[in-house]
């Protein structure tokens, strides 16, 4: 039986939860989660985690915050002007807004105070500092060259037709 190695595109089912069992997301009732292992397109420990699985297997793991999100870094929460903002929209608190950093990058920012002289803001990630739960099964493994344009979409074969490949 074949397993997931690096460079493979994998479609898996996942549902994540805090220590206190709280879910932070789940793909079940959804469409599965697709992303090619060794990419960087998820984090490093759920990557790791789903190297050598086989097709339908299930697998629960925990990931500590070095292996996610990082740790929460408190120079992350800071107190801007509410002038800044002007009339462009109602700052609240929850809302999550773009900033733009001294680099010229664009940061996410959630808003955790609003006052009428400042908004704080935090651009820690939402689960940094948090150990991450999950449970995985494996739907599906394919090999990135196998349409040949590195897409891993088996064009024409399968559930999938050259259309859906969107690059064939």
């Amino acid at each position: 039986m074949r397993t997931v190695v690096n460079g493979d595109i994998v479609t898996v089912h996942y549902t994540g939860t805090l220590d206190n069992g709280e879910v932070f997301d789940t793909s079940i009732g959804g469409e599965p989660l697709q992303f090619q292992v060794g990419s960087g397109q998820i984090i490093q420990g759920f990557n790791d985690a789903i190297i050598g699985m086989e097709v339908g297997a299930e697998k629960t793991f925990s990931l500590d915050p070095d292996m996610a999100y990082g740790y929460r870094d408190e120079e992350l929460v800071r107190s801007i002007p509410r002038s800044i903002v002007g009339s462009q929209f109602k700052p609240e608190v929850g809302m999550t807004i773009g900033i733009q950093m001294e680099d010229g990058t664009k940061m996410p920012a959630s808003i955790t105070e609003v006052t009428e002289e400042s908004i704080t803001i935090d651009m820690n990630p939402p689960l940094a500092g948090k150990t991450l739960n999950f449970k995985v099964q494996v739907i599906d493994i394919a090999d990135a060259s196998s349409c040949g344009c590195g897409c891993g979409s088996s064009c024409g074969s399968g559930s999938r037709s050259p259309s859906s490949c969107g690059c064939c």
